[in-house]
């Protein structure tokens, strides 16, 4: 359980001082995939919007995708996961190391819909200058998101008093792949698009 707090503004400094921290943390898989970078980050709210930063210090980093909508799991990959309480639809946004995003929606891995306009509005800070791929270097980035509530299908006068969710960092085709979670999952391989293991995020 994670409780996000409401704070009047927000700005990447801001949110560094006055957001909830989150561990990413959860190697679920540790016999195929032992690998993980060390992942923290903060996460808080406005009347208008969430806002989250991760904060990742591994070996190496790879930004192939330039554009939104591509494969950015594929990067070095840092996702949030939403579903709204009572509704089987959740929505994943997706944010590699170079700021380029994926949104879809639908009820599970199988029937995912990318929502370009929600992409459009969601924005972006940190980062990198991409294309870039380092292999065995420690390397230290930070990226973060700021999602207006009506892009996760949320009415920001009536919010929920929680989301189920959960928040990850991957990296399915850098040199070391890897599928941390905040919340464990407890699946026999690696699969993110599973909401019964969503944990709570208060708002």
């Amino acid at each position: 359980m994670l409780t996000i707090p409401l704070i009047a503004a927000c700005d990447p400094d801001i949110l560094e001082e006055k957001g909830a921290r989150f561990e990413v943390k959860h190697v679920n898989w540790p016999a195929e995939w032992p690998y993980a970078p060390k992942v923290e980050g903060r996460i808080a709210r406005t009347d208008k919007a969430l806002w989250v930063v991760w904060h990742v210090n591994g070996l190496g980093i790879t930004v192939r995708n330039l554009q939104d909508g591509g494969t950015i799991w594929e990067d070095s990959c840092c996702e949030i996961f939403l579903q709204a309480p009572g509704n089987d639809n959740y929505y994943n946004i997706e944010v590699n190391a170079g700021g380029h995003l994926l949104v879809g929606c639908g009820t599970g891995r199988g029937d995912r819909e990318l929502l370009p306009e929600s992409m459009r509005s969601i924005i972006r800070f940190g980062g990198v200058a991409a294309p870039v791929e380092v292999a065995d270097k420690p390397v230290e980035w930070s990226v973060g998101i700021v999602i207006p509530y009506e892009a996760v299908g949320l009415d920001p006068k009536h919010l929920p008093d929680h989301l189920k969710g959960n928040i990850y960092k991957c990296g399915d085709k850098t040199a070391h792949p890897h599928f941390l979670s905040w919340a464990p999952v407890g699946t026999p391989a690696p699969d993110f698009h599973r909401p019964e293991f969503f944990g709570t995020f208060n708002l």
